[in-house]
């Protein structure tokens, strides 16, 4: 038998019968994700399997240093067969890493290649692969398709122009594929260079003179409307923690000029700032009818060599230990006593803050909708067997796994679908288990329903993207 089969992570009769026939062919709405817009308005065609798979994967990268292998063949100059060489030794040592998983059913549902990756099948698995990447079934646009990938949603800042995603929406693919509104960089007076650099940047976009936090708001809300034109229903907001503290027009007024002069805002003056920003944005999303991710607790470039010689997101990330808990409920409060609260969804990064999130979105469903508050899917280095788990354990014992709005792939590469199978040969396997063990009614019809709400209709009504 190989190594991915039909059966993979399926460990009960109840679990395969859950998987084949009520999850396998779901659509899929992968409603967060950082595939470039580019790519798919060009309907890239990758040259080799560096192109597809290695380009940009700090998952790989890790693994790669923590084995021995030198920059060069991660983010260096070396050539991408030589990178993909180095993956391919590295593999046997990610045994036990969610990596192992990834990388063998990834080879299989795009190319079908069963092989395990090693040194001895390198140079047999590249030029398989190389010579199927030739056909249009595997580009951009092809993938999407493979996958039956109803919806995407893209990761935006505000200042960038949706130029890519007008060309998609004009050019009639039958997969959706929207912007999801992201303004981190707005909380950041503490850098002035960056921030104004930034807030310029936006002006251009948005043809509105930045000089007033009035103008900054104007700008922001036409940025947000033209996301909205476009067909896209989703937020976003990267953070430490959630920005939760007491912030008055006035201040925010002097803050903003602050930085705009120059000069750097202090630690208190940006958590002021930012925290008037969240409940603007939050008043935005609400009056649109929009869902908000917040993805909270990582603890970014922790590397200062790493940083200043190769930048953010190469990898120099990890988890953080800072509390959530305070701010995030002070942050959803502030937008429920105002009647401003929209959808929303957390994501933690930290394990340990799982039941705490997990019974924080009690606390603010108001029976508008079934699940508006949302405990998200396990995120970055939760989103394995083991902490996915762990997530839908948490959910389950404190809120409603019925209306879960399920997974994502969170990933920059074209080669992440199979993360959604992952997921749901998970979900089906612990259903099943407990099935078997008389924990859940032997009633296949029903947890089949279930099944199939969490794998792809939750997510198509909650989200209310045009299909």
């Amino acid at each position: 038998m190989t190594f991915i089969h039909d059966d993979f992570l399926l460990e009960s009769k109840a679990a395969r019968r859950l998987y084949h026939t009520y999850a396998a062919h779901q659509p899929i709405i992968d409603y967060h994700c950082h595939l470039p817009p580019r790519d798919v308005a060009e309907d890239r065609r990758f040259a080799n399997l560096f192109e597809i798979w290695l380009e940009g994967d700090h998952y790989k990268w890790r693994a790669m240093r923590a084995s021995g292998v030198s920059e060069r063949y991660c983010t260096g100059d070396a050539q991408p067969y030589e990178k993909f060489e180095a993956w391919a030794n590295t593999v046997p040592s990610c045994l036990r890493n969610p990596l192992y998983h990834w990388t063998h059913l990834e080879l299989k549902r795009y190319f079908g290649i069963d092989d395990l990756l090693d040194e001895r099948t390198a140079d047999s698995v590249w030029a398989r692969a190389n010579e199927q990447l030739k056909s249009p079934k595997l580009s951009a646009k092809g993938i999407l398709g493979k996958f039956c990938v109803k919806a995407v949603c893209t990761t935006d800042d505000p200042a960038d122009p949706l130029t890519h995603h007008e060309t998609i929406s004009a050019s009639g693919l039958p997969t959706k594929v929207y912007p999801t509104f992201r303004a981190d960089r707005v909380m950041d007076p503490h850098q002035p260079d960056v921030f104004n650099a930034w807030v310029d940047k936006l002006a251009a976009t948005a043809n509105v003179h930045i000089a007033r936090l009035t103008d900054l708001l104007d700008a922001l809300r036409k940025r947000h409307q033209a996301f909205h034109d476009i067909g896209g229903r989703l937020s976003d907001h990267g953070l430490d923690q959630c920005y939760a503290a007491d912030c008055t027009e006035d201040e925010a007024k002097s803050i903003f000029l602050k930085a705009r002069g120059g000069a750097s805002a202090t630690p208190e003056e940006r958590e002021a700032f930012a925290s008037y920003m969240m409940v603007f944005f939050g008043h935005l999303d609400a009056d649109k009818g929009w869902t908000k991710q917040l993805h909270l607790g990582a603890r970014r470039n922790a590397s200062t060599r790493a940083f200043k010689t190769l930048g953010r997101d190469t990898g120099y990330d990890s988890i953080g230990d800072l509390p959530q808990v305070e701010a995030l409920g002070r942050y959803l409060d502030r937008l429920d006593q105002e009647n401003s609260l929209p959808k929303t969804i957390v994501y933690n990064l930290n394990p340990r803050d799982n039941y705490a999130f997990a019974t924080m979105i009690g606390n603010f469903q108001d029976g508008s909708a079934p699940g508006k508050i949302q405990f998200g899917s396990g995120w970055w280095f939760l989103d394995q067997k083991e902490a996915m788990e762990w997530q839908l354990n948490a959910l389950s014992n404190n809120g409603l796994l019925a209306h879960f709005v399920g997974m994502l792939t969170d990933s920059r590469s074209f080669m992440s679908y199979p993360r959604h199978e992952y997921f749901r040969r998970v979900l089906c396997n612990l259903l099943g288990r407990e099935m078997e063990n008389g924990e859940l009614p032997n009633d296949e019809k029903m947890i089949g329903g279930l099944v199939e709400k969490v794998c792809f209709k939750n997510a198509e009504r909650h989200f209310g993207l045009k299909l």
